[in-house]
């Protein structure tokens, strides 16, 4: 029995992903970020249980991977053609915010086979990917609330989030796997430093908690070189 429960927190993962498609063609972009989060929520436990439980197996990761590409592939390409939409009345603009889930594809396929990711990541994963594009139309503050109602923005975060999810850009891994201070300093700061933007900035603080992973990611890499 034990050996289906890290699977059925995946599926968990995708049912959360179907239900915030459900929210996203009806405009509600809140409940659909609610279940974005609780998607990525599950995804992160359902590899911890499968080493917990020490059932880890070839199908979770294909059920992983599947899951992931409707909560944190379809779903923020989705979202980034309902902004389009709402903003261009040309008919075929708006699918280009599927660049999105195109790229979101590409990287979840390179991460199955690449060897390198196993305590790391090159290029942005997706679920931190899908938290950027669902936090922009909730994103409230007046200059930048603007700034997003340009359809050549949101046609640049699209190509920059495809090229961004498969850069050959590394990024340290925030699963902590066991409480050392000094081997885990670099994810302590990164998670302090996330929460002081999310308190200050409130939604407009989640992209630039993304954009701090980045930052620091590049900035450990060159401190190795």
């Amino acid at each position: 029995m034990k050996k289906h429960i890290p699977n059925l927190i995946t599926l968990l993962n995708l049912l959360s992903g179907c239900i915030a498609l459900v929210f996203v063609s009806q405009d509600n972009f809140w409940f659909a970020f609610y279940f974005v989060c609780l998607g990525i929520f599950f995804d992160f436990f359902d590899g911890f249980f499968a080493r917990i439980l020490k059932v880890q197996s070839p199908l979770g990761v294909q059920l992983d991977s599947l899951a992931d590409m409707v909560t944190s592939g379809v779903v923020p390409g989705f979202v980034m053609f309902k902004m389009l939409s709402e903003l261009s009345s040309d008919a075929f603009l708006p699918y280009f915010g599927f660049i999105i889930t195109l790229g979101s594809c590409y990287r979840l396929a390179k991460f199955n086979i690449d060897t390198r990711q196993t305590d790391s990541f090159i290029g942005l994963p997706t679920p931190a990917n899908a938290l950027f594009i669902l936090s922009l139309p909730l994103i409230s503050q007046d200059f930048i609330a603007d700034l997003l109602s340009n359809v050549w923005v949101l046609m640049g975060i699209s190509v920059l989030s495809a090229f961004i999810l498969n850069a050959e850009l590394p990024l340290f891994s925030l699963k902590i796997k066991n409480f050392s201070l000094a081997k885990y300093k670099l994810q302590i700061t990164f998670l302090i430093l996330a929460v002081i933007l999310l308190l200050v900035f409130q939604m407009l603080g989640l992209p630039l908690v993304i954009l701090l992973y980045v930052l620091l990611s590049a900035f450990n890499t060159m401190q190795k070189k």
